[in-house]
C-alpha cells in the first residue's frame, strides 16, 4: 500500500489532490465570479465601455496612446489617460468607476491591457472587411516597409468589386516578418489568409513594385503565388512604374540633375533653422498682404494657405512637385531670405546662400522650374488617378 502511494509528491498523491480540489466546490472559478454583485458587474462594464471609446478615438485619428510621465502628478500624461480623464470630468457615472474610483487591479490603464482593445478592435475591423468581400473574387496589393525599430514589415491591401460594380480598396493591416524574401512575404500572406477564412481560389490579381523578390520568375513572390493559383495574374504598380520612369529620365539629363540637386540645396538651406524658416513664413505673409492691398491677389478657396518648402522623396518624385509648386509661390520670399542670411552671416553659410542665390536669379533655373512644373504636373495627376486620389469627370 505504501509504496503505491509513494512519497509526497508522487503520481497518487497528486491525483487525489486534484480529485479533492474537484469535490471542493467553493475553489471553482464559478464560485468565485458569481461572488462578484451585480453592482460590481455594471461597474466594470462602464469602465470597460469608457476605455473602448477613449481607445477608438484614438485609433481613428492615428494618435499616440503613451505619455513621456503617466504619474499621477503630470500635467500631461498622454492622450489615453488625459481622454479618459475628461470623459470621467463630464460623466459621474464614468467618473465612479474609472482611474482612481476603480478598484486596484480594474483600472484598465495598463499599456497591456490597451494593446489587449485594440487588437480586439482590429479584429473587428477585419470581420466588418471580410464580410463586405463575402465569397467574391480579389486581388491583393503587398509592399514591403520597415518600421521606427528597424523591423521588417509586410502592408497588404484587398482590392475588389462589391455588387454595384465599384472597386472597393481595403487596408488590412502590417504583418512583422522576419524578412523580406519572397519566402517569408509567402508565408505570411498565408498565415493571413487562413486566419480570415480567405481563399487562394478566390485570388485573381497580385500587385507588387518590381524588387527581384517581388517579381522574380524562378523564386519571387509572384510565382510562387501563381503556382498555387495560377489565375492570379501579376500586375507590376502602374504608378511605381511611372515613377521609376521619372527618375530614369531625369537622371539621364545632366540640366535637369542638376536642377533638382538646386532644389534640393534651396529647401536644405532656407529650412535648415527654425528662424529661417519663421523668416521665410514672415516675409511671406508680409507679401500676400501688400498683394492684397493693391487687389492684384487671386483669391479662392484653398488659395494662400500658410506653407513652407516642401521637402521632395528620394524615390517618391511625384512629391518633386510639390516642391516646385511651393518653390514658384514664395520665389521671391526665398530670395530675401537667402539674402538675409548673406547680410547676417559672413561665413561659409552666407557663401553657400550666395551662389544658391545666384543660381535661382538664372534664366536657366527659372526655365527649368516651370518646365518641370508642367511635366511633373501631368504625371502627378495621371498618378493621383492611378492611386484612386482623384476622380475622372464626365464631359
Amino acid at each position: 500500500m505504501k509504496v503505491h502511494v509513494g512519497p509526497v509528491g508522487s503520481v497518487h498523491n497528486k491525483a487525489r489532490e486534484t480529485a479533492t480540489n474537484l469535490m471542493n466546490q467553493n475553489t471553482h472559478i464559478e464560485t468565485a465570479v458569481s461572488k462578484h454583485s451585480e453592482q460590481a458587474r455594471v461597474a466594470y462594464r462602464r469602465c470597460l465601455i469608457a476605455s473602448i471609446k477613449c481607445i477608438q478615438f484614438l485609433l481613428r485619428q492615428g494618435l499616440s496612446f503613451r505619455g513621456n510621465d503617466e504619474s499621477a502628478t503630470s500635467s500631461n500624461r498622454g492622450n489615453y489617460l488625459e481622454l479618459l480623464q475628461f470623459l470621467a470630468d463630464n460623466d459621474e457615472k464614468v467618473k465612479e468607476v474609472v482611474l482612481e474610483n476603480a478598484p486596484g487591479n480594474l483600472k484598465l490603464v495598463a499599456p497591456k491591457i490597451q494593446k489587449d482593445i485594440v487588437n480586439a478592435c482590429v479584429g473587428e475591423t477585419l470581420d466588418v472587411i471580410m464580410s463586405g468581400l463575402k465569397d467574391r473574387l480579389f486581388s491583393i496589393l503587398v509592399d514591403e516597409a520597415r518600421d521606427i525599430s528597424v523591423k521588417e514589415q509586410m502592408a497588404m491591401v484587398l482590392r475588389y468589386v462589391d455588387d454595384k460594380g465599384h472597386v472597393i480598396e481595403r487596408f488590412v493591416g502590417v504583418q512583422h516578418v522576419t524578412d523580406t524574401t519572397s519566402s517569408s512575404l509567402k508565408d505570411a500572406i498565408d498565415i493571413f489568409f487562413s486566419s480570415n477564412g480567405l481563399s487562394f481560389s478566390k485570388l485573381r490579381g497580385q500587385s507588387y513594385d518590381g524588387a527581384s523578390n517581388m517579381r522574380g520568375e524562378l523564386n519571387g513572390l509572384k510565382t510562387k503565388i501563381l503556382r498555387e493559383q495560377p489565375c492570379a495574374y501579376y500586375v507590376h504598380c502602374f504608378a511605381h512604374q511611372l515613377q521609376l520612369a521619372l527618375v530614369a529620365v531625369a537622371k539621364k539629363n545632366i540640366d535637369i540633375a542638376s536642377f533638382f540637386t538646386t532644389t534640393n540645396s534651396v529647401v536644405n538651406h532656407v529650412g535648415a533653422s527654425c528662424k529661417r524658416r519663421d523668416a521665410l513664413r514672415a516675409q511671406l505673409q508680409e507679401e500676400l498682404v501688400i498683394a492684397f492691398k493693391n487687389d492684384c491677389l487671386i483669391t479662392g478657396r484653398g488659395l494662400h494657405q500658410e506653407t513652407s518648402l516642401k521637402r521632395a522623396g528620394d524615390t517618391r518624385w511625384s512629391s518633386h512637385y510639390g516642391t516646385i509648386i511651393s518653390i514658384i509661390s514664395m520665389f521671391s520670399s526665398v530670395i530675401h531670405v537667402l539674402q538675409m542670411i548673406i547680410d547676417d552671416n559672413p561665413n561659409d553659410s552666407a557663401g553657400e546662400a550666395y551662389k544658391i542665390q545666384r543660381e535661382m536669379l538664372t534664366f536657366q533655373f527659372v526655365f527649368h522650374l516651370f518646365l518641370m512644373k508642367a511635366i511633373l504636373g501631368l504625371t502627378n495627376d495621371f498618378g493621383e488617378i492611378m492611386q484612386g486620389k482623384a476622380t475622372l469627370e464626365e464631359e
